[in-house]
């Protein structure tokens, strides 16, 4: 791995990170904080995105840029099982097994749908 990589995985990290920064802000405000939609919003996004990437079937140093630092960064499934928790802890039995199922069902839907796509133009 080069110096250029490292710095690219870095840049595009950063990138990601506050890409989900910005989305779970933008979609909180709409929404508001009761349920995490903020974070499904990203995780489902997040999932099609890194299915196209595979799909594509890129080259490993642009596959490593596009997947890992930046849909990596901005994805954040331990924020998802932390709401979960919290929402469970406020017992909010019903807000945490949709939270659960939705994220997991969105997420492996928008998988197969990235993955679809980005076949189409490999």
């Amino acid at each position: 791995m080069t110096a250029l990589l490292w710095a690219g995985v870095v840049v595009l990290g950063g990138f990601g990170s506050f890409l989900r920064y910005w989305v779970d802000a933008q979609v909180s405000h709409r929404f508001g904080r009761t349920f995490p939609w903020g974070i499904l919003v990203i995780n489902v996004s997040g999932a099609f995105a890194l299915g196209v990437v595979t799909g594509l079937a890129l080259a490993p140093d642009v596959a490593l840029l596009a997947g890992t630092a930046t849909v990596g960064a901005y994805t954040t499934f331990s924020t998802w099982v932390l709401d979960t928790q919290r929402l469970a802890e406020e017992r909010a039995w019903r807000a945490a097994v949709a939270n659960l199922v939705v994220s997991t069902v969105l997420g492996l839907a928008a998988v197969a749908g990235g993955l679809a796509v980005g076949g189409l133009f490999a």
